[in-house]
């Protein structure tokens, strides 16, 4: 397969350049088991910020990974992490076999994912369901067969119902353990995704964290604005806005949500 970086497959070639190094490394460890690569998040949604986002990309395989191969790609996800690359500390994704693509099932079996350092064999949760929604409507196919044909769309009550979850069980113990706001760009990511949260949950679709941000600030009680408009600026490098505060826009989102 002949690539020329510039056009693979977004517009930043430095993201163009690590994308094709996995895709290489994952087709000479994978051989058949390799079906293929898409990229879903924020360069497929139209809110990629070279400053704040990562790169999300989705392998695809024929059927379960063996074991050996599953460490194999361990390795390599850390020699690329390693490698030197600010994009390659920012991927977070997924290898999900063909026959468990097709509609989100939390009975689904165990799959490889990883995110920056950090990468296991666990099963999805349901924020597949919306991972699923944008790769069928706005994924970006970088080899393989069209998303569409091995997802099947999600209607809007799988959105409501999976985002429900995710803020009961995935969500609550952030409005009250600030400890979980540690990390780089936690307190403006949590922000943005209450945010998004809402919206679907409103009107039953995804959309990007920058244009829900906009929603937000027209729709929700302008005591918050402050709040949402400074994580909708935030880049590395800045100060993350008030842990406490937004704790307390989590407890209001949850009230809106009906929890």
């Amino acid at each position: 397969m002949n690539i020329e970086v510039n056009k693979f497959p977004t517009l930043y070639p430095d993201i163009n350049q690590v994308l094709l190094t996995l895709l290489n490394n994952i087709r000479t460890i994978l051989g058949d088991y390799f079906t293929g690569m898409y990229l879903y998040g924020s360069l497929a949604s139209g809110d990629f910020d070279p400053g704040r986002s990562d790169i999300d990309p989705l392998v695809v395989t024929s059927e379960g990974l063996p074991d050996n191969l599953i460490s194999d790609l361990k390795l390599m996800h850390r020699r690329i992490y390693e490698s030197g690359s600010a994009w390659a500390t920012k991927m977070t994704g997924a290898y999900i076999p063909v026959n468990t693509m097709r509609k989100y099932s939390p009975t689904d079996a165990t799959c490889p994912l990883f995110n920056r350092d950090e990468f296991l064999v666990a099963c999805p949760d349901p924020d597949w369901v919306i991972h699923r929604h944008i790769l069928y409507n706005y994924g970006i196919t970088i080899f393989g067969p069209p998303i569409q044909t091995i997802i099947d769309p999600v209607n809007p009550e799988e959105l409501k119902k999976a985002v429900q979850y995710l803020l009961l069980h995935n969500w609550m113990p952030w409005s009250t353990n600030a400890d979980l706001f540690n990390g780089i760009g936690y307190q403006p990511f949590v922000v943005l995704t209450m945010c998004r949260a809402l919206y679907t949950l409103k009107n039953g679709d995804v959309v990007s964290k920058k244009r829900s941000a906009g929603w937000a600030i027209a729709e929700l009680d302008k005591k918050w604005t402050t709040l949402i408009s400074h994580a909708a600026a935030w880049h590395y490098g800045d100060p993350p806005g008030d842990i406490r505060s937004t704790q307390d826009f989590m407890r209001y989102i949850f009230k809106e949500a009906g929890l």
